[in-house]
């Protein structure tokens, strides 16, 4: 029995983007799984991943570096909670690798990879411990940012077909 199967999200606390994209699943899968190809869409550019550590396993490390356009830069160290090869990624930054509790948590990320067709039913939750910090990460551009990040995931595991 998998943690997470029948999760509803609660307005008030989590956000939501879900889209059906017309890439195959499992190539979604690899664009977030493998860091290489992670680094490529994770951000909106001009921003940018300049480091990526995945180990996909419950408890395992799941952390990136982005790097804004004037060069800061700004790590993100978390772990996985669940991973459901092909199905679901649960990662949080409220807990380290190890499950080691972290000094400033933000979210949770719930990400659903269903076939659709051809493509894929993409659906990425962001679980926040109050309004407030779900206010915030909206107001931070949650939607555009993770939708702009979502297209360009597309365009990449567009390339990754070809190859």
């Amino acid at each position: 029995m998998t943690p997470f199967p029948h999760f509803e999200p609660d307005p008030k606390l989590d956000l939501v983007l879900e889209r059906v994209i017309d890439v195959p699943r499992e190539l979604v899968w690899r664009a977030w799984t493998e860091p290489e190809h992670l680094k490529v869409w994770f951000c909106p550019k001009p921003w940018s991943v300049t480091d990526c550590e995945i180990d996909l396993r419950p408890g395992g490390v799941f952390s990136t570096t982005m790097c804004s356009p004037d060069g800061e830069k700004f790590p993100n160290a978390g772990c996985y909670l669940e991973v459901v090869h092909h199905e679901r990624l649960v990662f949080t930054d409220a807990l380290l690798p190890g499950y080691r509790p972290a000094p400033k948590p933000f979210m949770t990320g719930i990400i659903t990879f269903e076939v659709h067709g051809s493509g894929t039913r993409y659906t990425a939750t962001a679980l926040h411990a109050d309004e407030a910090n779900r206010k915030q990460h909206e107001d931070m551009g949650f939607y555009q940012g993770w939708g702009t990040a979502l297209d360009q995931l597309v365009a990449h595991v567009k390339t990754m077909q070809t190859h």
